[in-house]
């Protein structure tokens, strides 16, 4: 599996809705980033005068990051901790860090494309990557550095408004340049 494929998985299955939001399930996205990628990681970015805490304050209120590397790929998210109104929780506690971190890696796993669509406002994937099928075809088929840039660009321009199709070029070409690198 790729993040082309995750991009086309129905996870509403999996999601519950609060107050209007759609959250997926952290477990289930896990358990699913590791079907798709064996070797896939995530982790904590931790903070503090002795990076002891998994948090960054700013001023009463807190943030969290989480990285997932999937199909060797590292991605990064961020993540106010929240309140069930969706407000930045005060001197928010232990309970509270631990659930804005497991957000954080529901939302980080999507970056590789896995519910993707959600933080897009939509209620279900997109039956194909949208009109990045041709964009993808020519970004795999450049033959070198410049061509693979003109490609991207070019898929880009015309994609930039739908998340799905920019994800899936996106991960077009790193895959490419990697390959071109080597």
């Amino acid at each position: 599996m790729n993040t082309l494929e995750l991009l086309k998985v129905n996870v509403n299955d999996h999601t519950e809705k609060k107050n209007g939001l759609t959250y997926l399930s952290w477990a289930w996205a896990w358990q699913e980033a590791i079907k798709a990628d064996p070797m896939a990681e995530w982790n904590v970015k931790m903070f503090g005068e002795y990076f002891d805490q998994p948090f960054c304050k700013i001023g009463e209120t807190a943030m969290v990051f989480v990285d997932v590397t999937m199909f060797e790929k590292t991605l990064g998210c961020q993540l106010p901790v929240l309140d069930h109104r969706n407000k930045a929780i005060p001197n928010p506690d232990a309970f509270q860090v631990n659930t804005a971190i497991m957000r954080c890696l529901a939302k980080c796993i999507a970056m590789h494309g896995l519910g993707l669509y959600i933080y897009a406002g939509e209620d279900l994937p997109e039956a194909d990557a949208v009109d990045a099928t041709n964009f993808v075809q020519q970004i795999r088929g450049a033959k070198n550095v410049e061509e693979l840039k003109t490609h991207f660009a070019s898929a880009f321009a015309a994609t930039k408004q739908d998340p799905i199709a920019v994800a899936a070029i996106t991960a077009a070409k790193d895959a490419r340049k990697a390959e071109l690198a080597a």
